[in-house]
């Protein structure tokens, strides 16, 4: 490619592909340094975010503080309470004493966000990032040249396999569950996963009148118990930048470790969803005499599914307290609420063979940019897509605001002050009178 194509082109500091909260935020805070020029492009035609799981009363599981700037940059006009500021509806949620911030509402500061920013554009899918000096980027509708990329795709719906060829419209992920869960009257509904969303769409199914309720609605999940999210203080100490760094540090093997043992503090859930559901089970047998309508299994693996009739289903599950019992279930409509798994980047194929490996993911540096075989100067930033170099926080929200700053540092060759260390020492470090009582024995 000629130096005289290169400047045909519309030619940018940073393109970033995607846009969730990863990139928006990202977005968001380079809008203050138009000495960085940008374009983030999504191939959706409008804004959207978990549009599908957006059931009424759900809220975050996350402080409003962790929102898309505010732990990065406070004055940032970005921020949540510059959303609830321009909306004329500040003293409202102030007076509404939510206990915590309604997922809908998130949402909608979300696309406001998203509606204020000129350099967002919708509809435009990313077919293919190449390296020929630049990235050279090619879209659904046009080339595009820039130095530095930042992908922020998100993820995607998993179910497992045993389930995978029989998803349609009476087996679905729970990603769906507003729009394929409206019409399940007198049905049998199956929910598998112990999850946030799982329990969501549980709460919402035995909730319904009853000439909207399921006949019968089970709830399955490998797990012990219906667990909640840990969200104690010092538990909290995970997702901080902090201990983020120190994480990335470990050894391969110790970090896939921590993670499983650690799971609830990201995917648990909330108690007060849990209490709510605890409440309507009581209510329904014991008040309403509906005493069939709830069935709770634990501890359970589906392990097989296959057609019981015409219109429903037969899973076959264990029992891991009872190692060779196997039982069977039978369902008109299985909610799948299994997790998300990260969304492909088949357009980084043509330059994917030069980018470093960790495991099955991309290997990242401290700033989050791909570690590859290009010139210095011309980074593939990665958000969200480093979970087992970066830990749990790689896909929440708590160090989103963080994560984008750093990459604002590298693209405007900068250093950002930290804020202040954890209270906790995470390191094999040692305080001057703790060495000396191990020296001495």
């Amino acid at each position: 490619m000629t130096t005289h194509e290169h400047t045909a082109r519309a030619h940018y500091n940073c393109l970033g592909v995607g846009v969730g909260p990863a990139n928006l935020s990202l977005a968001a805070l380079l809008h203050s340094h138009p000495d960085v020029t940008n374009l983030f492009l999504e191939q959706r035609n409008s804004f959207g975010w978990h549009d599908g799981q957006q059931l009424p009363g759900t809220t975050l599981q996350v402080s409003v503080l962790k929102d898309l700037v505010s732990l990065a940059d406070p004055t940032n006009k970005f921020s949540f309470f510059n959303y609830l500021h321009a909306q004329g509806k500040i003293y409202h949620f102030i007076n509404a004493q939510f206990d915590a911030v309604p997922r809908q509402e998130f949402r909608n500061y979300l696309k406001w966000v998203s509606d204020q920013n000129e350099h967002i554009t919708y509809g435009e899918k990313v077919l293919s990032v190449d390296f020929d000096d630049v990235f050279v980027v090619r879209t659904s509708r046009r080339t595009v040249t820039a130095d530095n990329v930042s992908v922020g795709v998100g993820s995607v719906p998993w179910v497992p396999p045993v389930a995978g060829r029989f998803q349609g419209g009476r087996q679905f992920h729970v990603s769906d569950f507003v729009e394929r869960a409206a019409d399940v009257g007198g049905k049998r509904v199956c929910v598998v996963g112990g999850g946030q969303s799982g329990a969501e769409a549980f709460l919402d199914l035995i909730s319904r009148p009853a000439p909207e309720r399921p006949r019968r609605v089970s709830w399955v999940t490998r797990r012990a118990n219906y667990f909640p999210i840990d969200d104690s203080p010092f538990t909290n100490d995970f997702y901080t930048p902090s201990h983020s760094d120190y994480f990335v540090t470990l050894e391969r093997t110790t970090r896939e470790e921590f993670t499983a043992r650690h799971v609830l503090t990201s995917d648990g859930v909330s108690e007060a969803t849990l209490r709510e559901i605890y409440r309507r089970v009581y209510t329904l047998r014991f008040i309403e005499g509906a005493r069939d309508v709830v069935a709770l299994y634990p501890h359970r693996e589906v392990v097989g599914v296959a057609r019981a009739g015409h219109d429903d289903w037969a899973l076959r599950v264990t029992n891991d307290n009872h190692p060779g019992a196997v039982g069977q279930l039978e369902a008109d409509v299985v909610v799948w609420a299994t997790g998300f798994r990260p969304a492909p980047v088949d357009f980084l194929a043509p330059i994917a063979h030069r980018i470093e490996r960790e495991g099955e993911e991309f290997r990242i540096d401290g700033q989050f940019a791909a570690r590859w075989d290009g010139p210095a100067g011309h980074d593939i930033f990665l958000h969200g897509a480093a979970p087992q170099q970066r830990g749990l926080p790689d896909r929440n929200l708590s160090l989103v605001a963080w994560r984008s700053q750093r990459v604002v540092d590298r693209l405007r060759g900068v250093r950002s002050d930290e804020q202040l260390p954890s209270f906790i020492e995470w390191s094999p470090k040692l305080g001057p009178t703790d060495a000396a009582k191990v020296v001495l024995g």
